[in-house]
């Protein structure tokens, strides 16, 4: 698959080959299996001397599509498409780690991916240890003799946290350890965690990949050894995309360097709203000044993102009053849309946490979290300036 020197052009022009019908757009593969001409050609096949399709769990043409996109775009040397994000994560996990290893991860992450660690990782003996994104120095004492994997979020979801990519890359290849770098937040139009030395990535495709709300993925990128592992692991175990939702991702790539632009532009100038009004503690976005890890996302991010929080006076009452007061925003648990969404995290998707466990990864019971999406601004604005005002009444 040729390479080209830009970002965008790799998105557009990857495409598998064209069939006799000379299509312009890559065909849909909606099959569970592909036939063979004879029985040697299926015996060696299935013996893998031969790579070809032969059943769409374990390769489809659509599903090649969009892994060789993604390989292009965050410059690795191969992937595996999953039908979730999260299935993006255990899989990667259940591979890498045996009973009796031992997993780093930062404190902030996903709450699915926090259930994954603490509550079913242990079933197989698996052990594991936070570490504080404020304080890099502590690191190194928690590494021990089994640890295995170093798992980490940039930004980090929902609190917009940022991890210095080179010191993790170091610090991952001084201690032997698999760094792996969910990228959902960034994408790789906005950074590419390959080129500090993580050795895996992982996206939940359900959000800009696709940018739009439509179907749900999931992606793994990064050392041909490793996906080959993962591979082997999730041909037997299941949880493939769709040829489906394949189409509608690798499609979608097409338009993610544009929309990644107009999300950074809306973000940002949201952000800076948000600062200057008087019924908001803090915001927390990567390209303002104040964010504590402004200098890291102006060295390893294209720009700070879409995505956006803030502490609303008057705690947790006053931020459901401002969600009922939302028009024409949604409310969803979703992000990465071209439609803007307002979501409350300590009610919704790091429900399941406990109040100390939330404390402890910096989700205060006030912070709002945005996704900025790709309307007009002053339109966004409006709607939360009348939010603000109905829910302070």
């Amino acid at each position: 698959m040729k390479k080209y020197k830009h970002f965008e052009t790799n998105a557009i022009r990857t495409q598998i080959a064209t069939t006799h019908e000379k299509e312009h757009a890559s065909p849909m593969y909606l099959t569970s299996s592909f036939v063979f001409d004879d029985a040697e050609e299926m015996r060696a096949t299935f013996a893998e001397e031969i790579d070809r399709n032969t059943y769409s769990r374990f390769t489809n043409p659509n599903t090649t599509e969009f892994i060789d996109k993604m390989c292009a775009l965050e410059g690795a040397e191969a992937g595996y498409a999953t039908a979730t994000g999260m299935a993006a994560v255990f899989s990667t996990f259940a591979t890498l780690l045996n009973a009796g290893d031992h997993l780093l991860s930062c404190r902030s992450i996903f709450g699915s991916s926090h259930s994954v660690i603490t509550k079913f990782l242990p079933k197989y003996k698996i052990e594991s240890t936070y570490l504080d994104l404020d304080n890099t120095d502590s690191w190194q004492d928690k590494v021990q003799e089994n640890s295995k994997v170093l798992f980490l979020e940039t930004p980090t979801n929902p609190g917009i946290e940022l991890i210095d990519l080179e010191f993790a890359g170091a610090f991952a290849k001084k201690n032997n350890l698999i760094l792996i770098v969910d990228n959902c937040f960034a994408t790789p139009y906005l950074q590419q965690p390959i080129e500090y030395g993580a050795d895996l990535v992982i996206h939940s495709a359900t959000k800009y990949l696709d940018g739009q709300g439509r179907v749900m993925g999931g992606m793994i990128v990064g050392r041909a050894d490793l996906i080959k592992e993962i591979y082997t692991f999730s041909r037997s175990t299941g949880p493939a995309l769709s040829p489906f939702n394949a189409w509608v991702l690798s499609k979608s790539l097409e338009t993610l360097a544009i929309r990644m632009e107009k999300h950074g532009e809306n973000a940002l100038k949201l952000a800076e709203w948000l600062e200057a009004n008087e019924q908001v503690e803090w915001v927390r976005y990567p390209f303002l000044p104040s964010h504590p890890q402004h200098e890291i996302a102006k060295k390893q991010m294209r720009s700070g993102g879409g995505m956006v929080c803030f502490g609303i006076k008057g705690g947790v009452e006053r931020g459901r009053q401002f969600l009922n007061s939302i028009e024409m925003c949604s409310l969803t648990a979703n992000l990465g849309d071209t439609r803007t969404i307002v979501t409350h995290p300590a009610s919704t998707t790091h429900a399941r946490l406990t109040d100390e466990e939330r404390a402890a990864t910096g989700i205060a019971p006030n912070l709002i979290r945005i996704s900025a999406g790709l309307e007009h601004i002053e339109d966004i604005i409006a709607d939360l300036e009348q939010a603000f005002g109905r829910s302070s009444d």
